[in-house]
């Protein structure tokens, strides 16, 4: 059993070469994260790290890269580049690409930079102005105003999650369905090989989800110092704010009114 930094360091090794301090950034914002989004457990704590790690590269690969050749476009987007020669005008340019690709579909509109705007990004690469807006809404954090928040390293595991939640792969990772986590979130099979060779590493290392150090367990409550555990209350040490605590005040005063006599 590995602990979840120890684990993520060592399968992400070049974790903070395009974005320092990422790692360190997961580590700390995890047990949170994952306690305010209901990951509980380590089956599905290895789903969502093996998709993140596909996606983003394990960290090389947090904005999506569209400087393509035309013969990769012709393999990415068959329907739209059916040739070489279609796919040409937009080869070694990514917004160009972006806005031919995506412009039209996921909220992106039609001749604008949407689709250049809101291009892969993060842990999970939300795509889209409908993803980056189903992120802004349910974290509260403004990824349509500032899509670069997605590559933050403060905010980059809660974005990543709440996509893979809003995608709809939960289910599909409970039930250990490699398949079908991935076609939730990708929208096809792409890189399944490669998603699931990391789904078999995150296993491997047996991780427990990390807990918040700001839960505290029932069983783990200290008990107050100036409180025993074996006090009750009696007629001689009644409960603060009971009828015993009034007549014993009653009682009290009345002694002191003689004291002075």
């Amino acid at each position: 059993m590995t602990d979840f930094a120890t684990a993520l360091n060592k399968l992400w090794p070049n974790g903070d070469q395009k974005c320092p301090g990422l790692r360190a950034g997961i580590i700390a914002s995890a047990p949170a994260v994952f306690a305010k989004y209901g990951i509980k457990d380590a089956l599905v704590l290895a789903h969502f790290m093996a998709q993140v790690s596909h996606e983003c590269g394990a960290g090389h690969d947090i904005v999506e890269n569209l400087n393509y050749t035309a013969a990769r476009m012709t393999q990415v987007w068959p329907s739209r580049f059916p040739n070489v020669e279609s796919a040409q005008p937009y080869a070694g340019n990514p917004k160009a690409l972006a806005n031919k690709v995506y412009n039209g579909r996921m909220g992106n509109a039609v001749g604008s930079d949407d689709g250049w705007n809101f291009r892969g990004r993060g842990g999970s690469q939300t795509t889209g102005r409908d993803g980056y807006e189903r992120v802004r809404k349910q974290t509260g954090l403004d990824v349509v105003a500032n899509p670069d928040i997605l590559i933050d390293p403060k905010q980059f595991l809660e974005c990543a999650v709440s996509d893979f939640i809003n995608c709809g792969c939960m289910p599909y990772a409970k039930a250990d369905d490699v398949e079908g986590v991935t076609k939730k979130l990708n929208g096809g099979y792409i890189g399944l090989g490669e998603r699931k060779a990391w789904l078999s590493k995150w296993k491997a290392a047996q991780v427990p989800v990390p807990l918040s150090p700001m839960v505290i367990l029932p069983s783990d409550r200290p008990t107050p110092p100036d409180v025993p555990k074996t006090s009750q209350p009696s007629i001689t040490n009644p409960s603060p704010g009971s009828i015993g605590a009034f007549i014993a005040s009653i009682f009290a005063a009345i002694a002191a009114i003689f004291r002075r006599k």
